[in-house]
C-alpha cells in the first residue's frame, strides 16, 4: 500500500525496515520524482517497480503530469511506455 507523507515530500511502500521510497515535489499539475530508493535486501525483486507502479496510478487519479528526474524514474517509465 502506498504511503504519502506531503511533508516530507515522500512516497513510501513496505514495512519497518524494509521501506522503498521516492521523494517527490508537487508543482503545480505536476509531480517530479527527485529519487527513489529500495534498500539491499529488496533489490531485484520488484519492489521499486511496485512503488513506481503505484505513484502512476496516484498521479492519473489526481491528474498530475509525472516529470521523473531520477534516472531510475525515467528509465522505469520508458521501458513501460508512459508519458510524462
Amino acid at each position: 500500500m502506498l504511503r504519502d507523507d506531503p511533508d516530507a515530500g515522500r512516497f513510501e511502500m513496505g514495512k519497518p525496515g524494509q521501506v522503498v521510497f521516492a521523494d517527490y515535489r508537487r508543482l503545480g499539475d505536476s509531480l517530479y520524482i527527485d529519487h527513489v530508493e529500495t534498500p539491499p535486501s529488496l533489490r531485484n525483486r520488484g519492489a521499486a517497480g511496485a512503488l513506481m507502479a503505484a505513484i502512476v496510478e496516484r498521479a492519473r487519479s489526481e491528474g498530475l503530469t509525472i516529470v521523473p528526474v531520477c534516472s531510475y524514474a525515467a528509465a522505469w517509465m520508458a521501458r513501460r511506455g508512459h508519458r510524462r
